[in-house]
């Protein structure tokens, strides 16, 4: 199906309201007010809900960039020599950016569900846990990690840290603390 491009006007209203949402999705997280987002946008909510149907559609172009320099990351380590610290870097940089938008690992955990497999959300959360898979897989093969570790489990204890970690004084400190404890019980031997 052949998708005509966007008006320039269209354009730039999506622009703005993927900016705007950033800000609000930021300022307030996940759940933030679509008509509120709409209203500092500039534009109608029938404008929001025509280029973003859903508030998931919405969060995932938000995010999209975010999304797609984690896979470069995840490609670009599996160049590197000592396997298991490829991947625990990639999990400390998924880490890093997932508690900002606040509610960005929820929303993670549930676009892994088999419901939302059809939406952009689902797809970039099968993304994500295949880009982690072939990190673990990778050290599952060298013996640094347990050979039982399923890469959606992981992928689900990751975020379970980040939303802990939202709720801390210091999201960064707990988030580190817990990833190291994380390694501890995934090492082989």
């Amino acid at each position: 199906m052949e998708t005509r491009p966007m008006r320039a006007d269209a354009r730039r209203n999506y622009e703005r309201l993927v900016t705007t949402a950033r800000t609000a999705f930021t300022e307030h997280g996940t759940g933030a007010s679509l008509d509120e987002i709409a209203k500092r946008a500039g534009v109608g909510s029938g404008t929001l809900y025509r280029h973003f149907p859903t508030r998931d559609a919405l969060l995932h172009a938000v995010l999209r960039e975010r999304i797609d320099g984690l896979l470069g990351h995840a490609d670009a380590l599996l160049a590197e020599p000592d396997a298991e610290a490829a991947l625990d870097r990639w999990l400390r940089t998924y880490l890093a950016g997932a508690s900002s938008p606040r509610g960005t690992c929820t929303v993670i955990i549930e676009a892994m569900g088999p419901e939302w497999a059809a939406t952009g959300l689902g797809a970039a959360a099968g993304a994500i846990r295949a880009a982690l898979g072939r990190l673990l897989e990778r050290a599952q093969r060298t013996g640094a990690v347990r050979a039982e570790v399923d890469p959606g489990d992981l992928l689900r204890l990751a975020n379970a840290i980040g939303v802990a970690s939202e709720r801390t004084a210091d999201p960064g400190a707990y988030a580190d603390r817990m990833l190291t404890l994380l390694f501890g019980g995934l090492r082989a031997g």
